[in-house]
């Protein structure tokens, strides 16, 4: 099995087989309020905490600083690349897909350029407010791209979003709920 990384809950670790696994893309998928930020924020904490230096692709510009370090994160280490917060990431806007498309298009590709740089733990992309709509077009080789810059790097790859869309064969799919 590929090395793994722990992910700062010790419980998860243990289910996970020592954490998320080295130089592969695993996701984070869950609706709103089932955990899945403050777990990314656990993983950012953990990285941070052993030295290294995470990126965090903020899609749509929900990233909260404070909140962040209260749960252990190093703010010295992150490197924050803000979205765009005048995204319709509501439901009710949904049909307004072109804003939505544009930001998740530069995300994406401020995460490709981050995974070539290396020299990161932790490259998480939070996906998790974008429109299902606007995820379905996003072309399958734009996760094998990823998974194929981050193989054989000491890093792990983090995906947060509502749904499955993007775990490589290596990577695991950690799936929340809310109580």
């Amino acid at each position: 099995p590929p090395e793994a990384v722990g992910t700062g809950l010790f419980e998860l670790d243990q289910q996970l087989g020592g954490g998320l696994p080295l130089g592969q893309m695993s996701e984070i998928v869950g609706p709103r309020s089932s955990g899945r930020t403050s777990l990314l924020m656990s993983i950012l904490a953990a990285a941070t905490s052993r030295g290294e230096i995470v990126a965090l692709v903020d899609t749509f510009d929900l990233f909260d600083p404070e909140s962040a370090a209260a749960a252990g994160v190093v703010l010295s280490r992150v490197l924050w690349v803000r979205g765009d917060a005048c995204a319709p990431v509501l439901p009710s806007l949904a049909h307004r897909q072109t804003g939505a498309d544009r930001v998740i298009t530069r995300a994406l590709k401020a995460t490709n350029l981050i995974l070539q740089s290396g020299g990161f733990g932790v490259v998480a992309l939070d996906l998790a407010d974008a429109p299902p709509q606007a995820l379905r077009r996003v072309p399958m080789t734009t996760w094998l791209r990823f998974q194929r810059v981050l193989e054989g790097q000491e890093a792990i790859g983090v995906i947060l979003g509502s749904a499955p869309m993007s775990r490589s064969a290596g990577g695991v799919t950690v799936s929340l709920h809310p109580r």
